[in-house]
Parts: structure tokens; C-alpha cells; sequence
């Protein structure tokens, strides 16, 4: 098992460090992979779509642009992304089902809760560089998340 603090001071500057905005939701404390990205504003549908495809060793990064409009995914997408292998997911946005989220086995850090869920638009660009928290998540690039924070490399490091 790894510990970001342990990977900054091996790396130091060759990773990105992310702001500590988030908050541990899932039932993972710690989880790292490589990234998948998802640029996607208060519409769910490509992140249950990529949920559904094999996440084995993958983190879902999704920009919802910082919204606490509404929550990106619940415990039920959750469960599909956990079925599907996914490590975790990081959103830049909410979440809902807090409580069940966190019986889960996949990590999720994401800014708050709200119990609105999304509109269903089809709208969403996959797998392009997003930038929130002060970092760049770029597509096969790699993440690493625990309690203390986020690191990002642009190889594996574990």
C-alpha cells in the first residue's frame, strides 16, 4: 500500500499535488490508477456509461466544473462502477446517498453532497486533460488518493 505523503517526499515536484477540496466518500480510503477522464456538467450519462466498461486499475476523473448544483453519481453508480472493477472516481462536483456510498468498495472523493440528482442530456466529452484543485488530470496518466490527499505522476510510481 502506498501513502501520498511517502510518494511526495520519494518525487517531490515530479508530481502534481492536488488542493485539499475533496472529501472521502467511498468505502476505499485509499485507491490510485490509471486515469480516465470525464468533462461532463451536471449530466451523469457518460460517467454510468464508463462505469460500465471493464475499470480494472483505473480512476474516473470527472469535471462537473465545481458545480453543487446537483450530485454526478450515487450509491448505485457506485456499486456499477465497484462490479466493474473501478478503483475509485474523483469528482468535481457532488455526490448523493453519502451513507451507502460509503459501504462500497471503490473510492470516492468528491466537494459535498446534495440530495438532487442530474438531468439526463447525453452530454459529456471523455478521455481530454481537466483541470480543477490547481492540478491537470490527463488521460493515462496516473493518480494516487488517500486521506491525505492527491498526487498525480505521469508514470506509475507504485
Amino acid at each position: 500500500m502506498f501513502k501520498t505523503t511517502d510518494l511526495y517526499d520519494k518525487y517531490l515536484e515530479d508530481l502534481q499535488v492536488a488542493a485539499p477540496v475533496f472529501r472521502d466518500f467511498g468505502g476505499r480510503a485509499a485507491f490510485s490508477g490509471q486515469i480516465v477522464t470525464l468533462k461532463a456538467l451536471e449530466d451523469n450519462t457518460f460517467l454510468k456509461a464508463a462505469f460500465e466498461t471493464d475499470g480494472t486499475g483505473k480512476v474516473l476523473v470527472v469535471d462537473s466544473a465545481g458545480s453543487l448544483h446537483c450530485a454526478m453519481m450515487g450509491d448505485v453508480m457506485a456499486a456499477l462502477g465497484a462490479s466493474n472493477g473501478w478503483e475509485g472516481v474523483i469528482i468535481n462536483g457532488c455526490i448523493r446517498d453519502s451513507v451507502d456510498v460509503a459501504k462500497v468498495d471503490i473510492g470516492v472523493k468528491a466537494l459535498a453532497t446534495i440530495p438532487r440528482k442530474t438531468i439526463k442530456r447525453n452530454q459529456g466529452v471523455m478521455d481530454i486533460p481537466v483541470c480543477f484543485a490547481n492540478v491537470i488530470f490527463k488521460p493515462g496518466e496516473y493518480v494516487y488518493a488517500d486521506e491525505d490527499g492527491i498526487v498525480i505522476s505521469t508514470q506509475p510510481v507504485v
